[in-house]
């Protein structure tokens, strides 16, 4: 703490600037910039790391008597400058009484060294009190300034245009100083909410100037959306993280953008960059307060007894990246952890994002900021990694509980004990991802009642296969390529597959989310294909392997079944009890609602969608094309309707609908989705626990009746299986593409390529 005094010299070299000084004064206020990062490390690996226990008055003595008071009396001879050295010790012990009231209550009667969570909290406190204290402090250490070494002379009376110059230094100065300063102790959060502010406001200009039949600064409003795709899309990237997670967000519901986000927002599921081994590394130790190899019992040198683990992440995300381990007892696990500095910016991007969107509603004047709260806490969950155990346990339990999907989707097992809010590790899982579609299809020669690697009792490795630990035994340190390939099953020249048929897989699919959406209540919001592994049974089925459950919502049993409700009423055109709900969700455009929900066109309501954008001119192209996304607003303005009533888990739950649309359309349509979904949707109102007998009996018969009127769905589900067998068209999916694409572009949307196209 006593260091901090020193910090304030530097300072000193402030009112120097217009002065003359010598490079001896110069390198010793130079010397005093020591950070206060590495006055605690030396702390730490002294002290902690020695396993002493000590206490706030162990941390001031150490501080005072290894780092303090010498440094003080160095300073002293260096600058001949005696008289100065007791107000130094003044002002230093000023200091420690400061820090030592606002850090010591942080301990609660514990040693500093505790934990690794107590050593944190300790070690922030102190730096964030180092920084306050240096600015409060400031004028004390002034006079020192004019201290013979320094030689300084009086400043030169300046021009106007000098002092203009001399501003500007200051300003860059301090420009500099704030952004070391952020870079060091807030992880870059300021720069990144600042480059947000400022290129939101560029964004929101440029529309409010450019918007209109002939722009006065661009060629078409199709250049102003490249352009202004162009900035979001780098901004989102540049700054990562949580960024680039509500960037993805966007990416799934780019079909409603126009085709310049389309294009740019594709890029959102790149792999983003990982980060270095020792950032991983001090994640755990912040959690655990022990390094990676005493939490996991691994060693990187190959230890015997030990198990292995590789420092190269298998795979990096906006906010974790995975490592694979083997543990000494044999079980393979993936560690996800947190990015660093994902704990220290996210409360600055959520307020950022909060601020964006309430000056974007008001100044296109679309009600969705009453939304905002609610999406900020769900991101702000899917960062909490003890609550996506959560999420996983409570799936793997109901997936458990349910016969129709049990033995056909696997919940991978967490280890609590090796988890934290920022670890989570879970069992390691092989298989191919759901966009591996050849993989899937292909015939499979991986051996007669035998699965892939680890599925249902089948063995990881063949025989003879080198053993992980044997591997880094022989080549100590080595950091990627421990993990066994596993792919065997994939026969000579790697041409075999699994042997599956898609439609047992989107059967699958789609049977689940229906499932957690009508019968449960509890929905997983990220089904992207990613985050879906397929396996082969030894029987020879598939079996679908759900990860990532950070982002979930929540379905309270009223909602639920006003919802399942809702999908009835919708393929069974029952106008009255489709208005009816979706009034009491403050929407005021049903038709809109209705088509956003199934994705293909509704036609079974008044047909306000169509004549809402009868009329419009057509007498210029431009203004044409104007009019339509002025339309496009107002529907959207109609859709949300009274955002007070808006139910917020639409919001995830049309983000859940549209890509298991887009999974099914990948994979070439091989199931009617619809059906499937609203099968389960009335099948959910004769089964739910939470319905009267009576109501129960009531929805069996209309359950029914239902089932009977679906047939005309299937027919159409065959009339293009038998159109795309003969190559006379795409599939079900395609077609309901097609027709929303219609729809879309009289409201001013360009419908263009599949979401995971490319």
């Amino acid at each position: 703490m006593r260091l901090l005094s020193l910090f304030l010299v530097w300072a000193l070299s402030l009112p120097l600037i217009a002065a003359k000084f010598s490079p001896t004064c110069l390198r010793v206020l130079t010397a005093l910039t020591n950070r206060p990062n590495d006055l605690f490390t030396k702390f730490q690996r002294e002290i902690c790391d020695q396993g002493c226990q000590p206490t706030v008055p162990h941390w001031d003595l150490w501080t005072r008597n290894r780092t303090f008071l010498p440094a003080v009396r160095s300073l002293m001879r260096d600058i001949d400058s005696p008289q100065q050295e007791a107000a130094m010790v003044r002002l230093g012990d000023d200091v420690a009484d400061v820090i030592k009231r606002q850090c010591g209550p942080l301990l609660q009667g514990r040693d500093i060294c505790a934990d690794g969570e107590t050593l944190s909290a300790f070690g922030t406190c102190f730096k964030k009190g180092f920084v306050r204290a240096a600015l409060a402090n400031l004028p004390t250490l002034l006079p020192l300034a004019s201290e013979p070494l320094c030689k300084p002379t009086p400043a030169k009376t300046y021009t106007r245009t000098r002092k203009w110059l001399r501003r500007g230094i200051y300003l860059s100065l301090g420009t500099g100083i704030v952004y070391v300063l952020d870079n060091q102790f807030y992880a870059s959060s300021l720069t990144r909410t600042a480059r947000t502010f400022s290129l939101g406001l560029l964004v929101a200009l440029d529309y409010k100037i450019n918007f209109r039949p002939n722009p006065p600064l661009a060629s078409s409003i199709a250049a102003v959306h490249t352009r202004n795709a162009e900035r979001l899309s780098d901004l989102l990237r540049h700054n990562g993280g949580l960024y680039l997670k509500i960037g993805q967000a966007i990416a799934m519901q780019s079909g409603i953008l126009p085709p310049e986000f389309q294009k740019m927002f594709s890029r959102m599921f790149d792999d983003a960059p990982q980060n270095d081994w020792k950032d991983a590394d001090r994640v755990i130790r912040e959690d655990f307060g022990r390094s990676a190899e005493e939490v996991f019992g691994v060693s990187f040198t190959g230890e015997p007894g030990k198990g292995v683990m590789e420092r190269t992440a298998r795979a990096s995300a906006s906010v974790a990246q995975v490592h694979w381990a083997k543990l000494s007892d044999g079980r393979e696990v993936a560690i996800k952890i947190q990015k660093r500095e994902i704990a220290q910016q996210l409360k600055w991007d959520l307020w950022a994002f909060k601020v964006v969107a309430w000056i974007y509603s008001r100044t296109f004047n679309i009600p969705f900021y009453g939304l905002v709260p609610y999406v900020s806490e769900r991101l702000s969950l899917e960062t909490d990694f003890e609550n996506e155990a959560d999420n996983a346990e409570n799936m793997a339990r109901l997936v458990a509980g349910e016969s129709r999907l049990r033995g056909r989707v696997y919940i991978p097992k967490v280890h609590r004990e090796l988890s934290s809010k920022r670890v989570m590790t879970a069992e390691w899982i092989e298989g191919v991802r759901l966009w591996d579609k050849d993989s899937i299809t292909r015939t499979w020669r991986g051996g007669w009642r035998t699965g892939t690697p680890g599925c249902h009792g089948t063995p990881l490795d063949p025989p003879n296969t080198e053993d992980p630990f044997e591997k880094v035994s022989h080549h100590p340190g080595l950091t990627t390529k421990i993990k066994p390939e596993r792919d065997h099953w994939r026969g000579g020249y790697s041409r075999a597959g699994l042997g599956l048929s898609l439609k047992e897989v989107m059967t699958t699919m789609v049977d689940l989310f229906s499932a957690q959406m009508f019968l449960w209540g509890w929905v997983h919001c990220d089904p992207h294909p990613g985050n879906i592994f397929v396996r082969r049974t030894p029987s020879g089925h598939p079996e679908l392997v759900l990860i990532d459950h950070g982002l979930y919502i929540h379905m309270e049993p009223e909602f639920r079944h006003q919802y399942a409700r809702f999908w009835k009423a919708l393929l069974t055109f029952d106008n009255s009890t489709l208005t009816s709900i979706v009034r009491g969700w403050g929407v005021l455009n049903t038709d809109i609602f209705a088509s956003a929900t199934l994705m293909r066109p509704y036609n079974g309501g008044d047909l306000s969608t169509q004549r809402s954008f009868e009329g419009l001119s057509k007498s210029e192209r431009a203004t044409r094309h104007y009019e339509m996304q002025q339309a496009a607003r107002k529907a959207i303005r109609e859709v949300l309707g009274d955002e007070s009533k808006w139910p917020r888990p639409l919001i995830f739950l049309g983000r859940n609908l549209r890509i298991v649309q887009a999974n099914n359309q990948f994979l070439g349509s091989p199931v009617n989705r619809l059906k499937i979904t609203g099968t389960w949707a009335s099948r959910a109102l004769v089964e739910s626990p939470d319905l009267p007998l009576a109501e129960k009996v009531r929805n069996l018969g209309l359950h029914l009746l239902f089932r009977v009127v679906l047939f005309s769905s299937d027919v159409f589900f065959w009339f293009t299986k038998v159109r795309q067998f003969l190559r006379l068209g795409g599939g079900m999916e395609d077609s309901i593409e097609a027709q929303m694409k219609g729809m879309a572009k009289d409201m001013g949307v360009e419908l263009s390529q599949n979401v995971f196209e490319g």
